[in-house]
């Protein structure tokens, strides 16, 4: 039986814990708090995050990140994605060597435009044969709730996304492998960013129509600074491409799409931050570190741009609509700079 440990018991952590335990694994579930810890191992619930659903008995959840860490063969991390370095630093030497990292996480780090992948072979000096990354069509609750659905794990190494697939192939949860990290990790990233578009176009009462456009623009951008970077185009076409996408952009599920919602109703950032009660919107940072990736490369992300604007320089929500509608016309097909 592989030994599991996953570090970080917020909403994503624990779904996949629970695939994994449903998979066959032996997995430890790392919880900042004590209490939830607790909660996890009487109760067999996270109700902070998953109310409403029983975990597997098999579950065990600790407090103590070298606890979860002692044996693993296997660690996943789904924690946020602007605090990975600073965790990670702690976690690093207790990490088992030679155990395989995989990274559930979905984010550009802000100043240094590192994917969570390359984070991780900074840290934790692994090497990157050794790090995988799960990205997809995967609302959390869903899962959990052991709706059917599909994934991508991705790793350099096809014998060790092999391995991962092996390890989190439930019935209700097929994962498929894919040895494009780069496209995987910005599909990722960059939908939440379009998420947070679609959600204010969504608040702003705008309907379907604006919504698939903001959409598929928002796929054409993401391919755009893929192929600068290496990604292989197909995966955009792919569960970790357009799959997430649809699913981020469209489900009242997606916490980026929801606090877009907010935005596009008029609240501020403050506001719809506290609305939210501690669940992060990653895309509100990533717009950031992925627009920062986008002109260091002189890649076009309009919508990307918009929305960090919306976020951080004070553009209201109707000026970010008038400025996307008013750009140059132009071929579909003719590429942006």
């Amino acid at each position: 039986m592989l030994k599991v440990a996953v570090l970080g018991a917020g909403t994503w952590g624990t779904a996949f814990a629970k695939v994994l335990c449903d998979a066959g694994s032996d997995v430890t579930l790392w919880a900042r708090r004590p209490e939830l810890a607790q909660q996890i191992n009487l109760a067999h619930q996270n109700g902070d995050y998953l109310p409403g659903i029983t975990l597997p008995e098999s579950l065990y959840a600790t407090h103590d990140p070298a606890a979860a860490l002692r044996g693993a063969e296997l660690v996943a991390f789904a924690i946020p994605a602007q605090t990975l370095r600073v965790n990670l630093a702690h976690w690093a030497p207790s990490l088992p060597g030679g155990a395989t990292l995989v990274s559930l996480m979905k984010g550009v780090e802000l100043g240094t435009t590192k994917r969570m992948s390359e984070v991780i072979a900074e840290v934790a000096g692994a090497a990157p044969e050794r790090i995988a990354v799960v990205s997809g069509p995967n609302l959390a609750r869903e899962i959990a709730q052991e709706q059917p659905t599909a994934t991508v794990v991705a790793c350099i190494d096809e014998a060790c996304a092999v391995a991962v697939q092996t390890a989190c192939t439930a019935p209700y949860f097929r994962p498929y492998t894919n040895t494009d990290v780069i496209g995987c990790e910005l599909g990722g990233a960059v939908k939440n960013v379009i998420a947070l578009a679609c959600g204010i176009a969504q608040g702003m009462g705008f309907g379907d129509n604006t919504l698939a456009s903001i959409i598929t623009r928002g796929l054409a951008e993401t391919a755009r600074l893929g192929a600068k970077l290496g990604a292989d185009p197909m995966t955009f076409a792919g569960l970790a491409g357009l799959g997430d996408l649809v699913a981020t952009c469209s489900s009242a599920l997606s916490r980026n799409r929801s606090f877009g919602e907010r935005l596009g109703r008029g609240e501020s950032l403050d506001q719809a931050q506290e609305a939210t009660h501690g669940q992060v919107a990653e895309g509100v940072q990533s717009c950031r570190s992925v627009l920062e990736l986008a002109q260091h490369h002189g890649v076009d992300t309009p919508i990307t741009q918009a929305v960090e604007a919306v976020c951080f320089r004070g553009l209201t929500p109707p000026v970010m609509l008038e400025q996307l509608m008013s750009r140059s016309v132009r071929s579909e097909r003719q590429p942006s700079r």
